[in-house]
């Protein structure tokens, strides 16, 4: 895998990049920025980690 766009709700708010063995994300907006340089397993698990933070940070948010 090369590095890859992460979207939420139709915005880029990330890239992942292959780092040891896993994904590490790099927070290209301000809401995600306590994600930035967090390792995943999967882009499923930065997707729902996305999800689960942006739910705690803006209860309104879609």
């Amino acid at each position: 895998m090369q590095k890859q766009v992460v979207e939420y709700a139709g915005i880029p708010v990330g890239i992942v990049i292959p780092d040891e063995g896993r994904l590490r994300f790099i927070a290209v907006k301000y809401h995600v920025i306590d994600l930035d340089n967090r390792h995943f397993r999967s882009l499923t698990d930065v997707k729902q980690a996305i999800r689960t933070h942006l739910g705690e940070a803006m209860p309104n948010a879609a």
